[in-house]
């Protein structure tokens, strides 16, 4: 069972933990990280780009010059795609982007990546993450005391205020919490900085 040491605030260590082998200390299946991380980012495409066709242009309905005789290509319209200000040849237009994946491949992924997070001992447990009042300065301090000043995230046991007000103007911080955890934020962050409850919850709920 993989186990990792407690911080205060303060960045002083005040205990271990023991984190469920079934959620923190699996083998990390890249293929099934792979396949969320692109499901997650496809479902994020607002997919609204669009461009027009030759046959909807405004203009080039008459033949620009007669077919032959001129010395010229022959052309039939002003607006087909080797002129300029012509169509797009196969023009983007909106659509979809979103599928689904299943559940369990869903939640193998998450187990992966909080196993691999263990594993390079980028995962930092804090016994409790709170904020008496919005600091951000308080809360660059207790990120550079726990050894997570470059792009973590924080994960707390439910929606905290506080934390989230005192970290939004830290660049590359980003805050969740527990029931919200996905794969893309975690492979994205450098060190996961997780409340002790949160760990409780995460356990509970993924387990």
């Amino acid at each position: 069972m993989p186990k990792t040491n407690v911080y205060d605030m303060t960045g002083k260590q005040v205990g271990e933990i023991e984190l469920s082998e079934a959620i923190f200390g699996i083998e990390p299946n890249q293929s099934v990280v792979h396949d969320v991380v692109k499901n997650h980012l496809a479902n994020c495409r607002q997919g609204t780009q669009s461009a027009l066709t030759r046959a909807e242009v405004r203009g080039g309905g008459i033949k620009p010059w007669r077919q032959k005789g001129t010395g010229r290509a022959r052309q039939g319209s002003i607006r087909a795609p080797q002129w300029t200000h012509g169509g797009v040849v196969f023009a983007p237009k909106p659509r979809d982007y979103s599928y689904t994946l299943n559940k369990k491949v869903k939640r193998l992924a998450l187990k992966s990546v909080l196993s691999a997070k263990v594993a390079s001992g980028d995962l930092i447990v804090v016994d409790e993450i709170k904020m008496d009042e919005v600091k951000t300065k308080s809360f660059k301090a207790f990120l550079d005391a726990v050894g997570a000043s470059k792009k973590p995230m924080v994960v707390t046991p439910e929606v905290n205020q506080n934390v989230i007000l005192s970290s939004r103007n830290i660049p590359g911080c980003t805050t969740t919490f527990a029931n919200l955890i996905n794969v893309y934020d975690i492979v994205n962050c450098n060190k996961l900085v997780v409340d002790k409850a949160a760990v409780a919850k995460i356990e509970e709920v993924f387990a």
